[in-house]
């Protein structure tokens, strides 16, 4: 089992610097199994139910690292550090912006685009889920400006579409039609604004979309616009479902 010291445990995730940690500690502020640390350097065990034993403050501590969260994102916010506007990262509780290794989200959704939106700060888990060999499916909603013509299913489904300024053809994607102006598609690529420019392509226009399936998870009916919630290890088994 890993273990590390409970200063630098606890500075990594945002509570402090080591020396406001100590601080902490000296106050009886910390404790673990209802028995107060009072020496900040003491190496911890990292077993995974430390989040209920160990209180800092008095509440339970936040998740250990290598999360990972679904979070339901809103229209209006970007998935960035430093553009202008609302940010994804503002949605998140503050101290979890200070954390080391960093949240980051598992690819983009754009500004304009709402929905299932991935986070972690697992370096590796996140690069497997974004690596075009895992071929991950995402499915998304998609209002459209005009009536859809009746062959846009085989057209995205053969693969072979180029998008405007690109030289590589598109893989196949599959598209369930809703009505004449909602469909779903779900593609295996994360090229830039793709199903925006997939529609341009033949001559339509995205007017709303919403992401609601990375490989086999959904997102919750009754997880609402701006809220998130932590994965489960069979939850993240389900994006490679």
């Amino acid at each position: 089992m890993k273990a590390a010291r409970l200063d630098k445990l606890l500075a990594n995730m945002g509570y402090g610097s080591r020396r406001e940690i100590q601080q902490m500690a000296d106050g009886g502020r910390i404790t673990l199994d209802g028995t107060m640390l009072v020496d900040a350097a003491k190496r911890i065990p990292l077993d995974p139910d430390l989040p209920e034993r160990l209180r800092v403050g008095g509440a339970p501590l936040d998740p250990l690292p290598g999360l990972i969260l679904m979070l339901h994102k809103p229209l209006g916010v970007t998935c960035s550090h430093k553009e202008a506007g609302g940010l994804v990262y503002e949605l998140l509780p503050q101290r979890w912006r200070r954390r080391e290794p960093p949240i980051s989200t598992v690819g983009r959704l754009d500004k304009e685009t709402s929905g299932l939106l991935l986070m972690t700060d697992d370096g590796a888990l996140l690069h497997r889920i974004i690596s075009p060999k895992a071929s991950i499916e995402k499915r998304y909603r998609v209002g459209l400006a005009r009536p859809l013509e009746g062959d846009e299913a085989g057209v995205f489904g053969v693969g072979g579409l180029m998008l405007d300024g690109e030289e590589k053809p598109l893989l196949p994607a599959k598209l369930e039609v809703h009505g004449p102006t909602d469909a779903s598609l779900t593609i295996t690529e994360g090229r830039y604004h793709q199903v925006r420019r997939m529609f341009a392509a033949i001559g339509n226009h995205v007017e709303t979309l919403h992401r609601d399936r990375i490989g086999g998870l959904d997102l919750p009916g009754d997880l609402a616009a701006g809220e998130f919630r932590m994965l489960e290890p069979a939850d993240v088994a389900l994006i490679f479902a």
